[in-house]
C-alpha cells in the first residue's frame, strides 16, 4: 500500500509539470533521441512511408502538368481554371480525408482505420495513370485528372492523422518528437524521389522526344512517373493493415469506459461544474470533443494549431505546387531550346532546390526538436520564411545561382520550422482521446490554406504579378508567427497527465464550492 501511494504521488508530481515519468531505462540509458531502437525503426518505416507517398504524390503534380502542358495544349500555358483545380485536388480531397480519418481514428480505434487510407491511395494512383489522353479532349482530360486527385487527396489526407497518433501512441516522450519528425521527414525524400524519377525517365525518352522531335512520348514520361509510387504503396499495405492496437489508445479507451456515467463525459462534467456551475452533458464521443473544447484553455490551443497551419499552407504550397511555374518566370527553363530540354532544365532545377533545401531542414529538425523546442523551432521558422520570401521579390534582378540558394534556404526553414513543427503540435498537445480528430481538424484548416493557394495563384499571377501574390505570403508568415504565440512548448509535456491534473483540480475545487455551499 505505501508502494502504491508513492508512486500515485510520483505521478501526481509528474502531472503538475505535465511530464510523464519515464521509463527506468530511458533513465539510465542517456542515448540520443535521434538513435532508434529496432522497435522504433520499424514504426518509422511503417508510418514514414506513408508520408513518403503523400509528398511523392502530392508534389509529382508539378512537373506532370508541365508535361501535360505539352502534351495537350503544345507547350502553351494550361487554362489558369483547370490548371488551379488540377493543382488543389488532391488538397481537396485531403480537408475530406482528415476530418473523416481523423474522427474515425478517435471512435473506432487505429488498428480498425489504420490502411484504409493506403488503400484509397493506391485506387486513385492507378486510376490517374489511365487518362485517356488520346481519346477526351484536353480539358476533360484535366478534369479527369483532377476528380481521381481529390480521391487520391483523401487517402492522403487521411494518412495525416492516423501516422500522427500511431506514432505519437507508442513513442516515449522523450522521443516523441523525434520520431514525429523522421516520419515527417520522409516527405523530404518523397520529393526528392520524385524529381529523381523525373529526371530518369526524361533521361530514358531523350532520344524519341529530342531527337526525333517525338513530344507527344512525354505522355508515356507522367504515367512512369506517377505510378512508380505504387511500389512502396504495396510494400507497406500489409504492415499497416496487420499492426495492433496501441496500448496507449486501449488505455485511454478504458479510462473513459469504466465509469457508469458515459465516457469521459462525468470527468468534464466535473470539470465544468467546478468552473461553471453547469449541468452535466450527455451523449456521443462527438459531444465529449465539444465539451472538452468549450473551454477557452483548451480552445486556444486548438485555434492556435489551426490557424498556424493554415497560414503555412497558403505560403509553402503557394510555392511548391507552382515551383515550375517561378522557375519558368525567372528563365530557369531557358528561352530556347527544345521541349525536352526545356522540361528537364525544370526537373533539374527542382531536384536541386530539393537536395539542398527540403532534405537538410527536415533532418535539422530531427536532431535539434527535443533540445530547440517546438515552439522556438516554429516561431524563427516563420519569420525566416518572411525573410527569404522578402527576396525573392526581385527574381527578376537575381541570377540562376543567387535564385536558387535563396529558394533553397526559403525551403530549408520551410522543414526546419513551421512545416515540421505544426504537424507534430497536434500530435503532442492534445490527449490522446482526442489526438487523431483535434489533428485532423488541424491538418484540414492547413489544407484550406493549400486550396486558397493552388486555385488563386495562377490566376493572381496573370492579374497582379507574381511579386504581389509573394508580398500575401509574407504576410502569412508573419500571421503564423504571431499566432504560434497561442500555443504551450510540449516539449517533456504529456497531454493526458495534464488531463488528469485539469480532472484533479476541478475535483478539489468542487469540493471546496460544496463546502462553502
Amino acid at each position: 500500500m505505501a508502494q502504491d501511494t508513492a508512486q500515485e504521488n510520483e505521478r501526481d508530481q509528474a502531472s503538475v509539470q505535465g511530464s510523464a515519468p519515464l521509463e527506468e531505462y530511458e533513465l539510465a540509458n542517456g542515448r540520443a533521441p535521434y538513435l532508434l531502437t529496432m522497435t522504433e525503426f520499424k514504426l518509422l518505416g511503417i508510418a514514414g512511408v506513408g508520408f513518403f507517398l503523400d509528398a511523392y504524390d502530392l508534389f509529382i503534380i508539378n512537373p506532370v502538368l508541365t508535361m501535360l502542358q505539352y502534351r495537350l495544349y503544345g507547350g502553351n500555358s494550361l487554362p489558369a481554371g483547370l490548371h488551379g483545380l488540377a493543382n488543389a485536388g488532391a488538397n481537396i480531397g485531403s480537408v475530406i480525408g482528415q476530418f473523416t480519418f481523423g474522427y474515425l481514428a478517435d471512435s473506432l480505434g487505429r488498428k480498425a482505420i489504420y490502411g484504409k487510407e493506403l488503400m484509397l491511395i493506391i485506387f486513385a494512383t492507378i486510376m490517374c495513370i489511365t487518362v485517356p489522353t488520346g481519346s477526351l479532349s484536353p480539358n476533360s482530360c484535366l478534369i479527369y485528372l483532377a476528380v481521381f486527385r481529390i480521391i487520391l487527396g483523401i487517402g492522403v489526407g487521411g494518412d495525416y492523422p492516423m501516422s500522427a497518433s500511431v506514432t505519437t501512441d507508442r513513442s516515449n516522450l522523450r522521443k516523441r518528437g523525434t520520431m514525429l519528425a523522421y516520419i515527417f521527414a520522409n516527405q523530404g525524400w518523397g520529393s526528392f524521389v520524385g524529381a529523381l524519377v523525373t529526371i530518369i525517365v526524361l533521361a530514358c525518352y531523350k532520344h524519341v522526344m529530342n531527337d526525333e522531335g517525338e513530344t507527344s512520348k512525354v505522355d508515356g514520361v507522367w504515367r512512369i512517373v506517377i505510378g512508380v509510387s505504387l511500389i512502396p504503396a504495396f510494400g507497406t499495405l500489409y504492415q499497416r493493415i496487420t499492426m495492433p492496437e496501441s496500448k496507449r489508445y486501449m488505455e485511454a479507451k478504458q479510462m473513459t469506459d469504466r465509469n457508469s456515467e458515459t465516457d469521459l463525459e462525468k470527468e468534464i462534467r466535473v470539470i465544468k461544474e467546478a468552473d461553471q456551475h453547469s449541468e452535466g452533458i450527455s451523449g456521443s464521443s462527438s459531444r465529449e470533443f465539444l465539451a472538452y473544447f468549450s473551454e477557452w484553455r483548451h480552445a486556444k490551443i486548438l485555434i492556435g494549431t489551426c490557424s498556424c497551419w493554415f497560414f503555412l499552407d497558403i505560403a509553402f504550397y503557394g510555392i511548391n505546387l507552382n515551383q515550375n511555374v517561378v522557375l519558368t518566370q525567372i528563365g530557369f527553363a531557358g528561352k530556347t531550346g527544345t521541349d525536352w530540354e526545356k522540361l528537364f532544365n525544370l526537373s533539374t532545377g527542382d531536384i536541386i532546390v530539393t537536395a539542398l533545401g527540403f532534405v537538410p531542414g527536415y533532418y535539422v529538425t530531427v536532431l535539434l526538436i527535443e533540445r530547440l523546442g517546438r515552439k522556438w523551432i516554429q516561431i524563427q521558422g516563420f519569420l525566416l520564411e518572411a525573410l527569404f520570401r522578402k527576396i525573392l521579390f526581385f527574381f527578376n534582378t537575381l541570377s540562376h545561382a543567387a535564385f536558387i540558394v535563396n529558394f533553397a534556404l526559403l525551403q530549408f526553414f520551410f522543414n526546419f520550422g513551421a512545416n515540421a513543427t505544426t504537424y507534430c503540435y497536434p500530435a503532442e498537445v492534445f490527449p490522446t482521446r482526442f489526438r487523431a480528430f483535434a489533428h485532423g481538424i488541424s491538418a484540414a484548416c492547413g489544407k484550406a490554406g493549400a486550396i486558397i493557394s493552388s486555385l488563386a495563384f495562377n490566376s493572381l499571377s496573370e492579374a497582379v504579378g507574381t511579386p504581389v501574390v509573394l508580398w500575401i505570403f509574407f504576410g502569412c508568415c508573419i500571421a503564423g508567427a504571431i499566432c504560434s504565440l497561442l500555443l504551450p512548448e510540449v516539449k517533456g509535456r504529456d497531454p493526458d497527465l495534464v488531463l488528469a491534473e485539469e480532472i484533479r483540480e476541478a475535483r478539489e475545487k468542487k469540493k471546496v464550492l460544496k463546502g462553502v455551499s
